[in-house]
């Protein structure tokens, strides 16, 4: 079955996002990382669920994919916002959220907001408050560079109240992410229903999905 497209007005661009039906629940919804990852990164695995019944929404957030526009129009922020106009547009509110990289902080943050059930974060990249309104380019850059910026996020306050099911995925050869932060992501969650780290053998930072399917 192929994804049903549709476009969202957000301010003075399109959204452009898609859906795939479930029969049962969850319904997923996927944030992309930076770079130039855009919603096909999720398409393998998204097909997989479907299969077990399971829908997921995802959309290219602004500078990627088929939404196209500047980086730098957008922010930590307002990808959240173009999330939620999404997700208000398709009428279905997911309750698991997937995120890679720096969607995986995206998706630690909704996880209030929408109170979801499950949480997965592959390599997640994780990030100050101070980053958090700041548009992407040199000054987010610099913020971020920063040694050990991501030490006072707010993510491990969030995940300390989460109590749904949570999968953290690293790499093994992350040379982004260090495995730390994936360790702290799940020692911070102490009321979570279930937790579990997954490390992916010889996996860098990059390429992760098609080698997650493939684990047992």
């Amino acid at each position: 079955m192929q994804p049903l497209e549709f476009t969202v007005p957000f301010e003075n661009h399109t959204l452009h996002a898609d859906i795939l039906t479930g029969e049962r629940n969850p319904h997923l919804f996927c944030f992309h990382g930076g770079g130039t990852r855009c919603r096909s990164v999720f398409a393998d695995v998204r097909h997989t669920l479907h299969g077990q019944g399971i829908g997921s929404t995802a959309l290219d957030c602004i500078g990627h994919g088929q939404t196209g526009g500047v980086f730098a129009d957008s922010s930590l922020h307002r990808r959240e916002q173009q999330a939620l106009s999404v997700i208000r547009h398709s009428g279905v509110r997911p309750s698991a959220l997937i995120g890679i990289s720096m969607g995986a902080y995206n998706a630690v943050r909704l996880s209030e907001t929408l109170e979801a059930q499950t949480l997965v974060l592959v390599v997640p990249g994780i990030y100050t408050p101070e980053a958090y309104k700041v548009p992407f380019g040199p000054l987010f850059s610099a913020i971020i560079r920063q040694h050990r910026s991501w030490a006072d996020s707010d993510a491990w306050d969030i995940l300390s109240r989460f109590k749904g099911r949570l999968l953290v995925i690293a790499g093994e050869q992350d040379d982004v992410i260090p495995l730390e932060i994936p360790e702290r992501l799940l020692d911070a969650a102490t009321h979570a229903q279930d937790k579990a780290l997954l490390v992916i053998p010889d996996a860098g930072h990059n390429g992760l999905m098609p080698l997650i399917q493939q684990q047992p």
